[in-house]
């Protein structure tokens, strides 16, 4: 059945043809004939139609005369031919034309039949054409912001540089990070980190035009390039203007944020010819703004290159340090201060690269956070570590106790008291000569949680160290309940305790909490012998630093624990 409200554009039809049209098909809704090539052109750009019927017997308009206007148009609206001529060549050229259908005159049954199907057609290609510009929309655009993705952006900007080498023009790459998204999507969802996205997205957008190209690159970090700078006072310029959107916060819903941008700049063509190059430069200008004040501006330069290969070498051989045996362990003797006697060790990685040489953890821990290795690192250091001790107490030394640090992002996982038990049983070391140091940050971040998982460790005889105590922002009343056994204290409280008298009365005060609460004290970075006598004199547990040794290998340890095993390290 034919559709209520038909819009019929009728072409080259007598009165007497209207007049069957009329009592044939009763839903017309909009009718017009008309008999002329501008009239036809008129008709079908200044209107919809759900079909044209065209009457091919009118000698003076041809029928594909009539179509390449409808092609024109770009519209897809049905096209039937509605005549009296229907030889077989004369209906198979207008198919092969285009022509949608070819109806006889007099079948007002199949005329029907013909545009009611036709109508349908139109709908399924018209509704397949939308998914497809959707689907093509979405390959190159950001859902979240609209803004062209990478691959847009780096066409167009491709685009863009190659019409500058031309006139020897400048352009500027800028990246820009608000640091603050992970925080905000774990405290408020991530339904609000998006709305901020959207926000500042809209901010920057202000700023976009056919010279200035934007890209949302992941999470809340966006690339300019811009080819409307001219020397470097318009590239800094340009920098401003982004760090004044920083000004005025954003509102969602009843929450303020205030944004904290940072920016990583280089310049084309002197830091990069090529749209991979610049923003492989900017972002590695970029991360070397991580500990600088927000709403700042970083210039790339040769060094922050060699930095970034660097960083890019030690990145691609970690990946493989467990497999190749190039991770090794040191020991640091901790000593009991009442007795002098080396009551445990502790476990610190070490990399031997190939290349570098040997590296102290600062030099690649970060990294193994950042690439996702760290669990597999702190698995390896937990087991090397465990036994390595259980073959110093199956020496003669078995009240010797290891120590071994537990990553943030370690402690964050599921099966992190699991894993550790796993340990436990391959090496057969006793779970409470164990001592888990977890810093005092981990901890409060999720002091609910923490108390949990930390029972849960106690639960297994492990002994907790609440590692770099004094330097964070412990709450005393989750001191209190938290599942620990030992405070660590910094060494950057133990440094001055002889001449600073604010350090001597914190670590004094430290020691007589921790023997309140039933907890036993290990200082740090003890170097002298005045500083020993410091805490030996407050009656402080133990303590390590260069004054009893330096971290060694595990064979120089067991010599250490030889020439020892009578005497004392103090």
């Amino acid at each position: 059945m034919l559709r209520k409200n038909l819009r019929l554009l009728a072409i080259a039809f007598s009165e007497e043809d209207e007049k069957f049209l009329y009592s044939e098909i009763t839903n017309i809704h909009v009718y017009k004939s008309i008999n002329n090539l501008s009239d036809m052109r008129s008709a079908v750009w200044g209107s919809d139609w759900d079909v044209i019927l065209f009457n091919h017997d009118k000698s003076f308009l041809d029928y594909c005369t009539v179509l390449n206007v409808l092609k024109e148009s770009g519209k897809d609206i049905p096209f039937i031919i509605y005549s009296d001529v229907s030889d077989e060549d004369t209906v198979l050229s207008a198919l092969y034309s285009g022509v949608h259908d070819y109806v006889h005159k007099g079948n007002a049954f199949y005329l029907i039949h013909a545009i009611e199907r036709e109508i349908r057609n139109a709908g399924i290609r018209q509704t397949k054409a939308k998914a497809d510009d959707q689907i093509s929309y979405l390959a190159f655009h950001d859902v979240l912001t609209n803004l062209p993705n990478c691959s847009l952006f780096s066409d167009k900007a491709s685009a863009m540089l190659s019409r500058l080498v031309e006139s020897d023009a400048i352009a500027a790459m800028y990246l820009v990070d608000f640091d603050r998204l992970p925080y905000i999507n774990s405290i408020y969802g991530s339904s609000v980190g998006d709305r901020l996205i959207q926000q500042f997205s809209q901010r920057l957008s202000a700023f976009s035009n056919e010279n200035c190209l934007l890209t949302r690159i992941e999470g809340c970090k966006f690339a300019f390039i811009n080819a409307n700078v001219i020397d470097a006072e318009s590239v800094q310029d340009f920098a401003n203007r982004i760090i004044k959107l920083a000004i005025s916060p954003v509102a969602i819903d009843n929450l303020v944020f205030y944004l904290r941008l940072n920016i990583g700049i280089c310049v084309y063509p002197a830091n990069g010819e090529n749209i991979a190059r610049l923003l492989a430069n900017a972002e590695s200008t970029l991360s070397n703004t991580r500990y600088l004040w927000k709403n700042t501006c970083t210039y790339y330069t040769k060094e922050i290159e060699v930095a970034a290969i660097k960083r890019s070498v030690l990145e691609i051989s970690l990946r493989s340090a467990i497999e190749k045996n190039e991770l090794l362990l040191h020991y640091q003797p901790i000593v009991d201060l009442q007795s002098g006697a080396l009551s445990g060790v502790e476990a610190l990685v070490r990399w031997n690269h190939p290349e570098f040489g040997l590296l102290l953890p600062e030099k690649f821990i970060p990294l193994a956070q950042e690439i996702g290795l760290i669990i597999d690192i702190g698995r390896w250091v937990l087991q090397q570590a465990c036994r390595q001790a259980k073959l110093w107490h199956q020496t003669g030394y078995g009240s010797l106790s290891i120590s071994v640090n537990i990553s943030a992002i370690e402690f964050d996982q599921i099966e992190l008291v699991n894993s550790i038990s796993q340990v436990l049983a391959e090496t057969g070391i006793s779970s409470g000569l164990l001592e888990l140091e977890i810093s005092e940050s981990t901890l409060m971040r999720d002091a609910e949680t923490s108390t949990q998982i930390l029972q849960a460790l106690k639960d297994m005889n492990i002994k907790i160290a609440m590692d770099n105590f004094g330097t964070g922002y412990s709450s005393l009343r989750y001191l209190k309940h938290f599942s620990i056994d030992i405070l660590k204290i910094d060494r950057s409280l133990t440094h001055d305790i002889i001449i600073d008298p604010d350090s001597s009365e914190i670590i004094a005060a430290i020691i007589a909490m921790a023997k309140n609460l039933d907890l036993s004290v290990l200082a740090t970075g003890i170097e002298t012998k005045e500083q020993f006598d410091f805490l030996h004199h407050l009656r402080c547990d133990r303590a390590q630093g260069f004054l009893f040794s330096k971290p060694m290998i595990a064979q120089d340890m067991l010599h250490l624990l030889t020439q020892r095993k009578t005497g004392t390290l103090a």
